[in-house]
């Protein structure tokens, strides 16, 4: 039996290494057993990278529109492989310093493939393989394959792509996120199955360094965890920008050719649409990853795939807790962080309550990107409750006009009865960065009296937020 530890966590991805710094700033003895990559999935193969490519997307589409801000390029274009290379590159920094990170804080980091035996122990085997191909090589310094025992077995193991029967992804020709973030070559057209926030940030990648792109969503609406109406005036954008989106529809059949793939999709009414691309993306959510773990023997209670916990990370089985995706939605890293953190001082006896998930956010870092928190409009009237509603125009804000983005909206969400703030939803440039400051008015109950009395610097964006509350209330200046 190697090491006794007071915490071991299996996963090193957002929630796991959140998690065990926590453990260890709280005396614990912690380690954290990983088979690919510190960071997981988010740091090497989904946030990060996926950011690094839409950088890339953002600049060359300003380079290609050099007139609308007085300016001439000549020659533009772009080097596939050195736009995969930078990503590949920010997502390696990244790793080194999470690895830095389990140094500097003593946790000590275990390489290999995890499972729980019993209560209190784990044996790790030697990873087998790695996402994208042959294992990953250990950190330096990391322990490796052997039986551990710990008081508290923590399982923050992630999820990974869903897999719809009829579209597999191959690896070739039907693509998951892995194959999207890192193609040898550029397609000239594509199909993206799924318009969540995975499919509709490739889709707008892909668009915008010039591939023909159909998006396919069996829902009515793109973006369907979004507000009806931002993500209504999200379709307008991107199909202004050359994207074809069918709604309603569906994917029934994939033949594949040689290097091309014919789809049949089923539209809304009934009828049918052959449509030849390139490369398919499958894009239709994730599963968490709760296999081969031994739960099912330990009795650990799973639904719809996912670790039943209560809350605060407990399972049912005394000593062993989840974290992040594996514990169910919204499968965000922001929420696994968070998890990580209120599971880690649970287990120290410290006061904690559970996390409230209508005051997480969710950003969608498409062009134009998409932000939100709280309730929908749909969702707070579904309810019962009655609602105040205030919109801001980008076309009416000076610092977006002198960035050239006039193109978007502010809506914000009031219970009538008390002023709470309980919804609001964002579409347009950097509203990614935006949206962080109604999660702290939402987290601190904050008011419309509140929020109106507060003073935003002139002239930034974030002035759309305090119009959009006074537009609630009958009191907007600038519209």
């Amino acid at each position: 039996m190697a090491d006794a530890y007071d915490v071991l966590i299996i996963g090193g991805g957002p929630g796991g290494y959140v998690a065990a710094i926590r453990s260890a700033q709280l005396g614990f003895k912690t380690a954290v057993v990983e088979r690919e990559h510190l960071g997981g999935i988010c740091l090497n193969w989904g946030c990060i990278p996926t950011k690094a490519l839409l950088r890339s997307a953002e600049v060359f589409h300003y380079m290609q529109h050099p007139d609308a801000y007085g300016l001439t390029a000549e020659k533009v274009g772009f080097n596939m492989a050195a736009v995969v290379k930078r990503s590949r590159g920010v997502s390696a920094q990244l790793n080194g310093g999470v690895g830095y990170l389990m140094k500097k804080n003593k946790v000590d980091v275990i390489w290999g493939e995890a499972s729980i035996t019993k209560p209190g122990e784990v044996k790790v085997v030697p990873p087998k393989k790695s996402v994208q191909g042959p294992p990953a090589p250990a950190p330096k310094g990391a322990l490796g394959e052997g039986t551990y025992s710990a008081k508290n077995i923590i399982v923050s193991t992630g999820a990974r792509p869903r897999v719809l029967p009829g579209i597999e992804p191959d690896k070739k020709l039907v693509w998951t996120y892995f194959e999207a973030m890192v193609p040898d070559a550029m397609p000239k057209s594509l199909l993206v199955v799924g318009s969540g926030a995975i499919g509709i940030e490739f889709a707008s990648f892909y668009r915008t360094m010039g591939a023909e792109v159909t998006v396919v969503e069996v829902l009515p609406q793109i973006l369907p965890v979004e507000d009806e109406e931002i993500a209504a005036h999200a379709r307008k954008r991107f199909e202004q920008q050359g994207i074809r989106i069918l709604t309603g529809a569906k994917v029934t059949k994939l033949d594949k050719g040689a290097n091309d793939v014919t789809a049949t999709v089923e539209l809304e009414g009934g009828k049918t649409e052959t449509i030849k691309v390139d490369r398919v993306i499958s894009a239709v959510g994730v599963v968490g990853n709760i296999e081969n773990l031994g739960l099912e023997a330990l009795g650990v209670k799973t639904e719809c795939g996912c670790i039943v916990t209560d809350g605060t990370g407990r399972t049912n089985i005394k000593g062993i807790y989840a974290i992040g995706d594996v514990a169910g939605p919204p499968m965000l890293a922001h929420k696994a962080e968070h998890e990580g953190v209120i599971c880690v001082e649970g287990i120290k006896g410290m006061p904690v309550h559970s996390m409230d998930k209508a005051k997480i956010p969710g950003c969608t870092y498409c062009q134009p990107q998409v932000a939100s928190v709280g309730l929908t409009e749909k969702k707070a009237k579904e309810q019962g409750r009655k609602v105040r509603i205030g919109r801001f125009p980008f076309n009416a804000n000076g610092k977006a006009i002198a960035l050239g983005e006039p193109e978007g909206l502010v809506k914000t969400i009031f219970d009538e009865k008390t002023g709470e703030l309980i919804g609001a939803h964002l579409v347009g440039a950097e509203v990614t960065e935006l949206i962080q400051g109604f999660v702290i008015a939402m987290n601190l109950e904050t008011t419309e009296e509140e929020l109106m009395h507060a003073v935003f610097p002139h002239p930034t964006l974030s002035e759309m937020m305090h119009e959009s509350v006074l537009d609630a209330y009958g009191r907007v200046i600038h519209t």
